[in-house]
């Protein structure tokens, strides 16, 4: 009888799927942390992970493990060389949040261009004639470059165009494999991006290193707005306070930081033209459901050979199993 442990809250759709099944045995662990994790894995033939690091040392602990079923569609906290080395599968979900990051990535865009938080402060604590200084902006007949194109730019270009958006992408994967149809034209370099942007929004599954630095935003137009629901690390956040300072950047969105939670030090935190949401855009009720749904799904249907090789992650660097 297999094993399964789920390491992290799950949403009760998910528990169901477990508990009516048959040939596996579950324990649930709620805290997200890597040492609840460790404590919990020498038994588990599976593992559901939520949102905490699996390293070496902790799969090392779990001498029967067979699969990892990440509750979403990001694993860059999983060391997967590890789990290669032991030939351990790992999955993620299918499409389950792409709808909703594009949705808050969009809400971002427009609570920046209408300086949502400055007008609900002046409402709250005034002073109420702030609303004479017309700092909030139309994005009607604006650009917006979407970097990374893939599910979700692609729903934010969508979005947007109901707005009266042009969109504009920078992907360079896409523009080596082949461009999508549609209206987004590509750039061929991100400077030439910015350069024409009024809006920028970052959609890519992360980065060694940041893409946007100072360099970059001394290259983008003066008053850009610029979102971030991709990764943290891929904004060099102190160039980005910077830019706000001066006023390079005149607002930006941000669900996504270099450290989480967000030290109080970070400078982004006193700027009050900025939008910050605690790594949310993927976790909405709905998407929380279908991540739960499916990350349970795919354990069950590892073990009965029916798992869908394309959720496979690591399928190319592992035995057939």
């Amino acid at each position: 009888m297999a094993h399964v442990l789920v390491a992290g809250p799950l949403h009760p759709s998910g528990r169901a799927i477990l508990d009516a099944a048959s040939g596996v045995t579950v324990t649930y662990v709620e805290e997200t942390s890597e040492a609840s994790l460790a404590a919990a894995i020498p038994d588990a033939d599976a593992v559901l992970l939520r949102t905490q690091p699996m390293s070496a040392t902790t799969v090392a602990l779990a001498p029967n493990l067979r699969i990892v079923s990440r509750h979403g569609v990001g694993y860059d906290a999983v060391d997967v060389a590890a789990l290669n080395d032991r030939n351990v599968a790992l999955a993620v979900c299918g499409d389950v949040n792409s709808t909703s990051v594009a949705e808050h990535a969009v809400m971002l865009m427009l609570a920046a261009s209408k300086r949502v938080v400055l007008g609900d402060a002046s409402v709250r604590n005034g002073p109420w004639e702030w609303r004479n200084q017309l700092q909030s902006e139309d994005i009607f007949g604006r650009t917006l470059l979407q970097i990374g194109y893939g599910r979700i730019g692609r729903h934010i270009t969508r979005m947007m165009s109901a707005f009266g958006v042009t969109s504009i992408a920078y992907d360079p994967y896409l523009n080596q494999s082949g461009w999508p149809a549609g209206d987004v034209k590509p750039v061929e370099t991100l400077v030439a991006g910015l350069a024409r942007a009024d809006l920028v929004s970052i959609s890519i599954p992360g980065a060694a290193q940041p893409i946007i630095g100072a360099a970059e935003l001394a290259a983008a137009k003066d008053g850009v707005i610029l979102v971030n629901t991709a990764r943290g690390g891929i904004v060099d956040e102190t160039a980005l306070a910077n830019a706000l300072t001066s006023g390079k950047v005149a607002a930006a969105g941000l669900d996504v930081f270099e450290t989480e939670p967000v030290p109080q030090s970070n400078p982004l935190i006193g700027l009050r033209q900025v939008i910050l949401s605690p790594h949310i855009a993927g976790l909405t009720q709905g998407s929380a459901e279908r991540m739960a749904v499916g990350s349970a799904r795919n354990i069950l249907d590892f073990f009965a050979g029916s798992l869908d090789p394309d959720l496979i992650v690591n399928s190319q660097s592992i035995a057939h199993v």
